[in-house]
């Protein structure tokens, strides 16, 4: 009846997996009693769990983000400290327990932290900027959520209930193949792909049609902000790249449950299929989370300079320009694989031309600035740390991508520091530059700037001390995940790598504070107006928060920077009277009921509890059918008569 599933799944084979499961048990009964002590079920139930409002579902991805941002940071400390210690078989961590560590952390923060910072900032602000009452099929984008947050919660399970995967974030076969890993953690990690990934397709759906078809009077393609430009691209990405994805993990479950041979040589398969697919999907994805935060870069340095934004055009033009060659240059993660000189050849062009619109939009933020009144507030002081570290990731960028430099590179640490040079700071400080920037807008308050400097500088000096060292180790030639090694030159730069760790950690601490100390003092800190930063787009003309419904009469856009250019005229921005009641969707549990049901469909087929894999999907079908006969859908909002919304 349980399948797998038996008393040797709990993590008694080290005392540190004992220890995570044990603070993750703690953290969910803590979160329960809590919320339990307060009495604030029923409030978190319908104010939360099953809203359909954009503003709150971004906030709770934003959440889930930040968790798993400490959960993943986690890992990668404990990599750094038992790299620090590990020469001549030192360290703390046994070699499968390291592996599982170095995979839930790639696993972590690129699906389940980066992915979901970047879905809550978009579904956040993206409808307030292009004067929109909600994204186009708000019912689905609760779906997504709850999707996203299933995937995340196998991870999170398989800290308590078995072992992750051991076979890295990109679970390359043969060694993901049952053959050699023949446990659940490679199942876990499937799943969670799958189940999320899903998620992700619906999010891009509903972006790309909410940007083209709910656009406020009179905000042409040309008018509307560059963070709604970049998550149009990114959204586009989603929608032609995610699948890929879905289908090569589907594939390698079929691999391993039922027998198949997709990707076993031995069997008329090819395990190049799997790496050719994943990448097709991998290599957009860099810039599904880095061009979003471009997009809040653009907004920031020209919120922050008082200045109308630098060669704008140019900006969306190399926006559309790298979202198009993004899917030119996926064979770079694999010069290795023999393709032949004239394939590398290739891909390797294309791999510096994409270089070309990155560098435009650098030197259009410079531009910004140029003669500008900056403020340096916390949002701007991302930004810039941003430029600073950016330009070097994507100078080694440009080394990789020159096949005989990569062949002498890859799989080295100086692949690791490229590839977190470029994330890190050009999708992560993004998004905490967001998350700043908007968090005004949300709550009515500013977050505490002293807090947020600190945080600031712990990350930009932490970034430096933790990565640049591992550059120098890659040319030295350390391979990346390494458990244990015998070179004595390669422990002091490890040993910095671990400090520069630490400093992160106080920026994470610090964020944790920033947070606790802008709540107790939000008298203080709330927000001048409906607009702090003195913006100039049009999420800044309505309240802070703003209604469930964003704008009671829609505002009608003729210049880019609308709202600034309302200021500058001292006139207010022209909209549409409001002739009729709003219509606001009402709240269903149509979101949560389907994520539960694929972690039901996840978990049971990991573990091999077929029954309750069938009772996942019989509740999904269940659910959606039910939805499709519901009529009584939407609620009617009176602006200043009572909402009238239940």
């Amino acid at each position: 009846m349980l399948g797998r599933l038996g008393p040797d799944a709990l993590p008694l084979y080290s005392w540190v997996a004992m220890g995570g499961a044990m603070v993750t048990v703690a953290g969910g009964l803590g979160f329960l009693a809590i919320v339990t002590w307060l009495g604030k079920w029923r409030e978190l139930w319908s104010g939360w769990i099953t809203s359909v409002d954009h503003k709150r579902i971004g906030i709770m991805y934003i959440v889930l983000a930040l968790i798993m941002l400490i959960r993943g940071f986690v890992d990668a400390i404990m990599m750094r400290l038992q790299q620090a210690l590990a020469m001549d078989g030192g360290g703390y961590l046994p070699p499968e327990h390291f592996e599982q560590i170095f995979s839930s952390h790639g696993t972590i923060m690129i699906f389940f932290m980066a992915m979901p910072f970047v879905t809550g900032l978009m579904n956040f602000a993206v409808p307030l900027q292009i004067g929109a009452r909600d994204v186009a099929f708000p019912v689905m984008n609760s779906i997504s959520f709850w999707l996203t947050a299933a995937g995340a919660g196998l991870v999170l399970v398989s800290l308590v209930i078995g072992k992750f995967s051991t076979a890295g974030w990109t679970g390359y076969p043969p060694y993901s193949g049952v053959q050699f890993t023949p446990g659940v953690g490679v199942d876990y990690w499937i799943w969670a792909v799958l189940v999320s990934g899903v998620g992700s397709t619906l999010t891009g759906i509903n972006f790309v049609v909410t940007i083209l078809r709910k656009r406020t009077t009179g905000m042409t393609l040309m008018h509307m902000p560059m963070f709604t430009w970049t998550a149009l691209c990114s959204s586009i990405l989603i929608v032609f790249a995610f699948p890929a994805l879905t289908v090569v993990t589907a594939m390698l479950a079929l691999d391993r449950t039922v027998g198949t041979h997709f990707f076993t040589n031995d069997g008329g398969g090819n395990v190049m299929n799997f790496m050719n697919l994943f990448w097709i999907w991998g290599h957009p994805e860099v810039y599904i989370l880095i061009l979003p935060a471009f997009g809040i870069f653009s907004e920031v340095v020209a919120t922050f300079s008082s200045k109308r934004l630098f060669g704008y055009p140019s900006l969306v033009y190399a926006t559309m320009v790298i979202a198009v060659l993004s899917f030119t240059v996926w064979l770079h993660h694999f010069f290795t694989m023999g393709a032949g000189a004239n394939v590398n050849a290739i891909f390797g062009i294309a791999t510096m031309v994409i270089a070309v619109p990155t560098g435009v939009k650098v030197f259009d933020w410079l531009f910004t600035m140029y003669r500008g009144r900056i403020r340096f507030e916390p949002p701007m002081l991302f930004t810039l740390g941003f430029m600073c570290l950016f330009v070097v990731g994507g100078m080694s960028g440009v080394l990789l991508a020159i096949p005989p430099i990569n062949y002498a590179t890859h799989n080295t640490t100086f692949l690791v520091a490229h590839f977190h040079n470029m994330i890190i700071p050009g999708a992560l400080f993004g998004y905490v530059a967001g998350y700043m920037y908007w968090f005004p807008k949300a709550f009515g308050f500013r977050l505490d700037r002293n807090w947020g400097a600190r945080a600031f500088w712990f990350w930009f000096t932490g970034f430096i001390l933790a990565f640049m060292p591992l550059y120098v180790i890659g040319l030295m030639g350390m391979p990346r995940r390494m458990e244990s090694y015998a070179n004595p030159d390669w422990q002091p730069w490890l040993i910095i790598a671990f400090l520069g760790a630490c400093l992160i950690l106080l920026g994470i601490v610090s964020l944790g504070i920033q947070l606790w100390v802008s709540v107790r003092d939000r008298v203080r800190l709330a927000a001048e107006a409906d607009d702090p930063w003195d913006g100039r787009t049009l999420e800044w003309s309505t309240s802070s928060p703003p209604p469930a419904w964003n704008y009671t009469e829609l505002p009608i856009v003729s210049v880019r920077d609308s709202f600034h250019e309302a200021k500058l005229t001292g006139k207010p921005i022209p909209t549409a009277p409001l002739t009729a009641s709003i219509h606001v969707p009402r709240n269903t549990a149509v979101g949560p009921v389907i994520g539960f049901a694929g972690f039901c469909v996840g978990f049971g087929v990991i573990w091999f509890i077929w029954w309750l894999a069938a009772v996942g999907l019989a509740l999904v079908a269940t659910t959606l059918i039910a939805r499709s006969f519901a009529d009584d859908t939407e609620s009617e909002a009176f602006p200043g008569r009572g909402t009238g919304i239940s």
